[in-house]
């Protein structure tokens, strides 16, 4: 692998090439030779990148030394606890007996109480067939192994959560990958296929497998994504695109209705993802919906950057997102102030910016809505078993080299995260069975993701989620720290039941870093399908709740005995909070304004969000 020059290294992030970077607080062998001039660090960091970033390519962007220090840490503690190892063997014993008598049972005949069920999130042995013998005695023993390891992974005195949490979780993925839902041979729902077809269910899977992997090494989407098209079949709600600048573009949707409410609605998507989850089909857009309500609705839409994007740090995401954004929407709607929604990380870089207009006594923003987001990292759920010291530098050698975090590698991650749902239900359905679960709208957008420029994730990581700078009072914007304390308009928070990304009770620290007054609705689904839930979505629910800023604090389990609890969409409830925060209707405002230089560019979707 060819090095780059040491003395001209591509987009370093040290403290000469990053504003206000300190040195020490960076950890950076680079940020240190800089300091002192010394070329022989210089080199001897590069060569160390550029061996990083060719291990990254085998691992998947996972740190050896991290899972290895979590599993030493794991390891020693049990070697030295003998105490813990007699409490394992007894419930190895007790477990072994269990299943013997259930095992003498099922072999005789006779109706037999199940050893162990399932969790309730856990539908591989949902069908009838896996209470047949021998196929109950499988799965049975499978899940009381799954049992003893996590009674081994978790409970170790002296091991930190995070290693703790790391081995747990490498444990559940070892363990996921010898189900005996994922072979023919012990799959009894796999055995009555291949005999109904005759083996025909192999053949379409070995088809199946084949297509995926020609699309995958073409670059190419998903089977199924070409039934929507951004622009034809999902982002189809009409508007403009009234702004554009190297990192963004700002679009203005038509008005659907005779009168809108003065403030207009600024939709901050996160990043990593495609802005138009939350415009997908008509059926199901949020934007649309937000329209057909009676409100101008303005949304950016991030670039999908790429190598010569690598320096374009949080800051500049700050800036040439949110502030342009706003500076662009006050112009084209003078006078009222504006309802800023965050969706994800979005919502994260719109409390920063919020809190950066609270200090500086910039009062643009009527209302602040946060959609399944976060500002305190400290437990910021699943993900933050990949973030440490070694794994954020780790990750950092990887993406110095291109300049940017692959697309791929982030949806790896994420599919890591959930490999039971994302990887091995797949496994089985598409390749063993032969059959492909259609795809949707939703599915469609998951699978168009964007990169991610090397400086701003590396600030993200580093001072979001490893040092949770934000929410500790360290977080500069500015050269100044910024904190949420000063934020002083009223916020709507939104946390889903089963959000792996960012946990509600996460997301409810907000009643925590904040004094002013704060709605937050926890709904059912998860951290995507949580948010897309339409008014008419089965099984849909939510329970809410408002905090005025003289309220005192209560816990979550609290929240959730007194919060109010509806059935239904939650979309309806939040536009009626806007509503209570807005002026009365207005005739609707024109679209862009090319006398204050935000003239109509060209029609919505625009054009940031087709680059690949």
């Amino acid at each position: 692998m060819p090095l780059p020059l040491p003395f001209a290294p591509r987009g370093d992030t040290t403290a000469e090439s990053v504003p206000g970077a300190d040195p020490a607080r960076t950890g950076s062998a680079a940020a240190s030779a800089a300091a002192h001039g010394d070329p022989l660090e210089r080199i001897a960091e590069d060569v160390d990148r550029s061996v990083h970033a060719a291990i990254a390519g085998l691992t998947g962007g996972l740190s050896p030394a991290a899972l290895a220090e979590a599993a030493t840490d794991w390891a020693t503690h049990l070697a030295f606890s003998p105490g813990k190892q007699a409490y394992l063997a007894g419930k190895a014993a007790r477990k072994w007996a269990r299943f013997a008598c259930y095992a003498t049972a099922a072999g005789l005949g006779e109706a037999a109480t199940p050893c162990i069920e399932p969790l309730p999130q856990d539908r591989r042995f949902a069908a009838p067939a896996w209470q047949e013998w021998p196929f109950n005695l499988l799965h049975q023993g499978f899940l009381l192994q799954q049992q003893w390891w996590h009674n081994a992974t978790t409970g170790m005195d002296g091991v930190s959560r995070q290693h703790e949490n790391v081995v747990a979780f490498a444990a559940r993925q070892l363990l996921d990958v010898i189900s005996p839902s994922n072979f023919p041979a012990t799959n009894p729902i796999v055995q009555r296929r291949t005999a109904e077809t005759w083996g025909g269910n192999f053949l379409r899977g070995f088809h199946n497998f084949l297509e995926d992997w020609e699309r995958q090494a073409r670059g190419q989407p998903p089977v199924g994504s070409e039934a929507f098209r951004v622009g034809r079949e999902v982002a189809v709600t009409p508007g403009k695109v009234v702004y554009r600048n190297r990192l963004i573009e700002l679009i203005q949707y038509s008005p659907a209705t005779g009168a809108v409410r003065p403030q207009p609605v600024l939709i901050v998507p996160a990043w990593i993802m495609k802005y138009y989850i939350l415009d997908l089909s008509p059926r199901n857009s949020l934007v649309r919906h937000l329209t057909m309500q009676g409100f101008t609705v303005f949304a950016i839409s991030w670039r999908n950057p790429g190598e010569a994007d690598r320096d374009l740090g949080l800051d500049d995401y700050r800036t040439l997102g949110i502030m342009d954004a706003l500076r662009a929407v006050g112009a084209i709607v003078p006078g009222p102030k504006v309802h800023a929604v965050g969706y994800c990380l979005g919502g994260t870089l719109l409390s920063i910016a919020a809190a950066a207009m609270a200090r500086d006594h910039d009062d643009r923003l009527e209302t602040i809505t946060l959609l399944a987001a976060q500002a305190d990292f400290e437990e910021a759920g699943e993900l933050t078993l990949f973030i440490n010291a070694s794994q954020v530098r780790f990750l950092e050698d990887m993406m110095w080299q291109r300049g940017y975090l692959d697309a791929r590698q982030m949806a790896g991650a994420f599919q890591l995260l959930r490999s039971q749902d994302l990887v091995w239900s797949r496994v089985v359905n598409d390749y063993l069975m032969g059959e492909r679960a259609p795809m949707t709208d939703l599915m469609a957008w998951n699978a168009d993701a964007t990169r991610m420029p090397y400086r701003m994730h590396s600030d993200y990581l580093r001072r979001l989620f490893l040092d949770n700078d934000l929410a500790e009072g360290r977080f500069e914007v500015g050269g100044r720290p910024v904190a949420l304390t000063d934020i002083r308009a009223p916020i709507f928070a939104v946390g889903t039941e089963r959000d792996h990304v960012a946990p509600w009770r996460s997301a409810y620290k907000i009643h925590l870093l904040t004094d002013t007054e704060v709605t937050f609705l926890l709904t059912t689904g998860g951290h995507n399908a949580g948010i897309v839930s339409e008014p008419g979505h089965p099984g849909r629910s939510f329970r809410v709740m408002t905090k005025a800023a003289s309220d005192r604090y209560s816990d979550p389990d609290r929240w959730l005995e007194q919060a109010r609890h509806s059935q239904g969409s939650w979309w309806p409830e939040w536009v009626e909070w806007l509503r209570r925060h807005s002026g009365a209707p207005v005739p609707p405002p024109r679209t862009g304004s090319a006398e204050a230089g935000f003239p109509p560019l060209c029609d919505a979707p625009g054009t940031y969000v087709l680059e690949r």
